[in-house]
């Protein structure tokens, strides 16, 4: 039996990209899907942009539900996700970015054959320049978000009511993602582009200020699970090389 998957996107002033989200949302080939949006008081037509769609959502038996009020952030938003998700599985998909077809199906199959906890696969980063480069996927002994990547993971939702966000920094979600692998939740990764990634988001911009805030961030989501002091070093590399290449 086919469980029922939530997929969360919180947004916030969002009206010119959170079409092409919801459309990857509704596009998916997968039959039972909740949709929630949760939005932080736009004062833009985000709300109702995602209005729009209440009746296309119901054609396709999808459950869809829009919450708009102030929030602490987008990990406040997402916890709250978390608490109101029906779902058996959880994903979440930012309003600036957007899910490949085929993006739940292929995760919730992998889910049921391996029997893992989680899921991710590889993922396609567009630039600004309208060029476009793809992210690997992989697990491996050294462990770095250089081939982790949050839009296309999904997570049984009762592991992520085990370990919300906390709130700590713009690296939350992959503090996370390591608080459950020191847990022994499974992993399984998949070889597929299953989302794409918008940069110029908070974890992208250039500034030596916010490198720097970002390096603290990561670190002590590394630190607070139990990494090495020399994860550092981990951490200094990925901010150089956003700096460096965009």
């Amino acid at each position: 039996m086919e469980p029922l998957v939530t997929v969360v996107t919180v947004a916030f002033n969002s009206e010119k990209t959170i079409e092409k989200t919801i459309k990857s949302v509704l596009g998916q080939t997968y039959p039972k899907i909740e949709y929630l949006i949760i939005d932080g008081r736009s004062s833009d037509k985000t709300v109702e942009l995602c209005k729009r769609y209440e009746k296309q959502a119901l054609e396709r038996g999808y459950l869809y539900r829009i919450v708009s009020e102030k929030d602490k952030g987008i990990y406040d938003a997402m916890n709250k996700g978390i608490a109101m998700a029906k779902g058996e599985i959880l994903g979440f998909i930012n309003s600036d970015d957007w899910y490949e077809k085929d993006a739940v199906s292929l995760s919730v199959k992998t889910m049921l054959k391996k029997g893992c906890d989680i899921t991710f696969g590889d993922i396609a980063i567009h630039k600004a320049d309208g060029s476009r480069i793809i992210k690997k996927a992989a697990l491996s002994r050294y462990e770095t978000s250089r081939h982790w990547n949050h839009p296309t993971m999904f997570v049984k939702t009762s592991v992520y009511r085990e370990f919300p966000f906390r709130q700590k920094g713009i690296h939350d979600d992959y503090g996370a993602y390591l608080a459950m692998k020191k847990a022994g939740k499974k992993v399984e990764v998949i070889h597929r582009v299953l989302a794409d990634f918008s940069m110029g988001g908070a974890s992208n911009k250039r500034s030596l200020k916010l490198s720097v805030k970002r390096i603290k961030d990561r670190y002590g989501c590394y630190r607070d699970n139990g990494y090495g002091r020399w994860y550092i070093i981990e951490c200094i590399l990925m901010e150089a090389g956003k700096f460096i290449f965009g």
